[in-house]
């Protein structure tokens, strides 16, 4: 955890306020921290928020243990408080990773790591349910958003669907050169979500430590009834949550509207 400049809290509290003084503390405290801090910023001592509120300095802990466990905050033992990165609604559509990072105001990137094709061995035949040695596209990449590696993600494609796709430049957003170059939409597809540990190799890309939790999501995307894109996204769990809409049929539409 780097040692960042401490931006002042400007934040008061309202005394005519029917609302406590530990959660008008935590509010003030929330909107520092998102709107005013970058991630590994320090939060003053406790001592300095006590004086600036004019509360004890148990007021200011429970304001801070409440971010604390909202992950808007973390605290490290004999050091201070800092700020942590807010996680990203990570929602199961199927829009462009870049369509995606700039409706959230942040610049996409992405270094391909393998763009070729291959010959499919007996998992991806029985993924993409080709016969063993059929020819598939691999597409590889780290993700990024604004400089910062975001997931790795593996596509495989069976290389019948996108003749030729392999002799140009990779593709900076996949789904729109399938459909641009193919005319293929996809149209539905099925998402299978669990948690893994980055291998060494995965730790290094992802810029984290051996071991760190991802969150893993394979893909199945069909056209039709044919599968078209199968894929494994691992994305950093310090970095993402995820976001699943629910409604019960013939109810009204859920609060967000993205679909697939």
């Amino acid at each position: 955890m780097r040692h960042s400049p401490q931006p002042a809290v400007t934040g008061h509290l309202d005394p005519d306020s029917k609302i406590s003084k530990y959660r008008q503390i935590r509010e003030v405290l929330r909107v520092h921290a998102r709107e005013h801090c970058k991630p590994g910023y320090r939060l003053p001592p406790e001592r300095v928020l006590a004086e600036h509120f004019g509360v004890a300095r148990k007021t200011i802990r429970q304001a801070i243990d409440a971010l604390v466990d909202e992950q808007v905050l973390k605290r490290v033992v004999g050091i201070g408080t800092f700020v942590v990165p807010e996680k990203m609604d990570l929602r199961v559509r199927l829009h462009s990773y870049s369509e995606d990072m700039m409706r959230r105001g942040m610049v996409p990137d992405a270094h391909v790591l393998q763009f070729a094709e291959i010959k499919s061995n007996a998992n991806l035949a029985s993924q993409l349910m080709i016969e063993e040695g059929d020819p598939v596209v691999q597409f590889k990449r780290l993700l990024l958003a604004d400089g910062t590696p975001m997931s790795l993600d593996e596509n495989y494609m069976p290389a019948d669907l996108v003749p030729g796709f392999v002799d140009g430049d990779p593709p900076s957003k996949l789904y729109q050169a399938l459909h641009e170059r193919y005319g293929i939409l996809l149209e539905w597809g099925e998402d299978q979500v669990e948690s893994t540990a980055a291998s060494s190799s995965q730790a290094r890309l992802l810029g984290v430590e051996t071991g760190f939790p991802l969150l893993q999501i394979t893909r199945y995307a069909y056209v039709g009834e044919r599968l078209a894109d199968y894929s494994v996204s691992l994305y950093r769990s310090d970095r993402y949550k995820l976001f699943v809409p629910l409604q019960r049929l013939g109810t009204r539409t859920p609060r967000y509207t993205d679909t697939m």
